[in-house]
Formats: C-alpha cells, sequence, structure tokens
C-alpha cells in the first residue's frame, strides 16, 4: 500500500508508529488509533475494560489526551447478550475514567468474541511522543511491570494462582493516562507502549526509527508476581516465538545489533520477547532531567522503573 501523504499528516503509514497525528491548526493535532483482540481474562467486564484501556494507550503513548471512542466488536450470533453487555459496560467505564466520551460503534457476526475500540485523540503538534525520539546518553524508563502474557496463558490452563492473576489485570485496567501527562511535563520525546509484539519488538521499532540503541539491566525490569515462576513453566503463548524470529531477524539481516548477555537469567530474557497486554509506556528522558523523572511519578500516584539507558549504536544490549 502507497502511503498517504499531506503536509499536516504529522504521522501516517510511513513512520509505522503508535498511532496516526494529523495537525488541525498550530495548537491542536488529532490522534487517532484503532485496536481489539479476543478475551484474554475469563470476566467478561474485566476484559472489556483491559481491551479498552488498551486501545486508548495508544494515544497515551503518543503524548495525548483521549477524547472520544468507539466500540469496535465481533461475537458469534448464539452469544450471550448479558455477557456482550457486561463486556461493553467494562470498556464504557474505562471510557469514563479516562475523561472520555463513549459515542457508539459497531458489531458484526464472528465465530470468536473480539472487542476493541476505535480512538480519537489530541495533542499539541509540537509535544507529539514519537518512537523515533531516542537520543543518545539519555536515561531509560518502564512505567509497567511486564508479564501479562505469560500470566494470561497460565491462567487459560488453569495453572496461575488466583492472585497473580487478580494483580496482572489490575496492571492491564490501569490506564497510561497519568504516566503521558508526566511525560509532557518532562519534555519526553520518545514513547511507545509495550503490547503485543513484546518489550524487545517495541523496543527495537524504537531503536530503528531512532538510529541509536538501548542497553537495558535485565535485573532492573520490573516483573509482576509470578511471571518467573510461569516462564520457567513454559507457559507461552505463540506471541514469544514470532517475537523473537522478527527480533533476530532484524539482527540477521544487519538492521540492528543485539546481544543477551550471559549473566542476564535466561527466563528475564523470554519475558522480555514475549507479548504483554496494556503494557507500560517505555520512554527516555534526557540525564538533566532524569533525576525529577521518580518525584513527578510519586507525585501523581504512579510507578516507574529507570531499567536503562540510550547508546549511539543502533543496538539492543541487555546485561
Amino acid at each position: 500500500m502507497t502511503p498517504h501523504r499531506h503536509p499536516d499528516l504529522l504521522v501516517g503509514l510511513e513512520k509505522s508508529d503508535d498511532a496516526a497525528v494529523y495537525r488541525l491548526n498550530a495548537e491542536q493535532a488529532i490522534i487517532q488509533t484503532v485496536d481489539f483482540f479476543p478475551p484474554i481474562v475469563d470476566d467478561p467486564y474485566t476484559y472489556g475494560a483491559v481491551a479498552a484501556a488498551n486501545a486508548m494507550s495508544d494515544v497515551y503513548a503518543m503524548g495525548g489526551r483521549v477524547l472520544v471512542a468507539l466500540n469496535v466488536a465481533g461475537f458469534p450470533k448464539q452469544f450471550p447478550r448479558s455477557v456482550i453487555g457486561r463486556i461493553f459496560q467494562g470498556g464504557a467505564d474505562k471510557v469514563a475514567e479516562a475523561g472520555a466520551v463513549m459515542a457508539g460503534g459497531h458489531t458484526v457476526t464472528d465465530t470468536e468474541p473480539k472487542y476493541g475500540l476505535c480512538v480519537t485523540g489530541i495533542v499539541h503538534p509540537a509535544r507529539v511522543m514519537v518512537k523515533g525520539g531516542l537520543a543518545p546518553g539519555h536515561r531509560l524508563f518502564l512505567t509497567k511491570p511486564l508479564g501479562t502474557g505469560v500470566i494470561a496463558t497460565a491462567a487459560k490452563g488453569g495453572r496461575a494462582a488466583e492472585v497473580h492473576v487478580k494483580e496482572a489485570a489490575q496492571s492491564m485496567v490501569r490506564l497510561n493516562r497519568g504516566a503521558a501527562a508526566v511525560l509532557q511535563e518532562l519534555g519526553v520525546r520518545g514513547c511507545t507502549d509495550v503490547t503485543g509484539f513484546g518489550f524487545l519488538g517495541h523496543a527495537s521499532e524504537m531503536v530503528r526509527a531512532s538510529g541509536c540503541g538501548i542497553r537495558v539491566a535485565a535485573e532492573a525490569v520490573p516483573l509482576l508476581p509470578g511471571a518467573v515462576e510461569y516462564a520457567e513453566g513454559g507457559f507461552f503463548a505463540g506471541g514469544l516465538g514470532r517475537n523473537r524470529d522478527f527480533v533476530k531477524g532484524l539482527a540477521e539481516r544487519g538492521a540492528l545489533g543485539l546481544a543477551v548477555a550471559a549473566t542476564a537469567p535466561t527466563v528475564v530474557a523470554d519475558l522480555l520477547f514475549d507479548s504483554e497486554t496494556s503494557g507500560g509506556l517505555l520512554f527516555s528522558v534526557a540525564p538533566d532531567r532524569a533525576g525529577e523523572v521518580a518525584t513527578r511519578f510519586a507525585n501523581r500516584g504512579e510507578a516507574v522503573w529507570e531499567i536503562g539507558e540510550v547508546i549511539p549504536e543502533v543496538a539492543i544490549w541487555i546485561q
């Protein structure tokens, strides 16, 4: 497909970012995105909330504020209406929490349930955050622990502890709204959210778009309770293999360097490749402002972890 080009299309297909950005005027640009997927948890209401939070995350990853959302759904013909109602309610409540408006949507008949949102947000044209905004010397941060993928897979097999499933769900329904606001205060320009391509899949996109790389301290990467246990048990879905093949394929073609230190636990390296749902924001901050990050996040009641640094080489080093 030939990408459309327009002077006001600030971020489009050719940039492969988290969402499209179209400038309306000197002070306003709209952010447009859509995301939906099959159930990842058993509870219908929680599923709707997770899918909504995940869809809106793309707006936050671009530095924006969510304005309006539309439901996008598909359900089997005989699917219980009461269950559909709970899914929609979970999504609607999460949109309301974002301070946005649920304005309608579209539903089709499908063999497998699917739900998500088409989301419109707004941002100042000069404050758009993009994957290509990393700069050498910047410090690297992450706002949510990893492990939702492996915990969800273990839960589907009835092998996950209830407390671990609950904590994973709480992480997935948590909006990146507050984190995005802090990033705007800090003047962040390099950012993405960690979702289906996994930490390293999305990190590789940032590296290639920015023309520089990252060095990650494996022991500093936050993990959800139970994630290591289930990873050691092999509770990985197909996303892990696809993400690993994608990143290693880039390395084999010389598109980026990739190295995992022998001292880095294998299980952590696997979790870095595994797919996430409604994960946190991965971003970099200039060194002269890195000291403010923890305080600003704490003041908003948000979590954040410093996990590494941006390096000049187009590479990913896991130490």
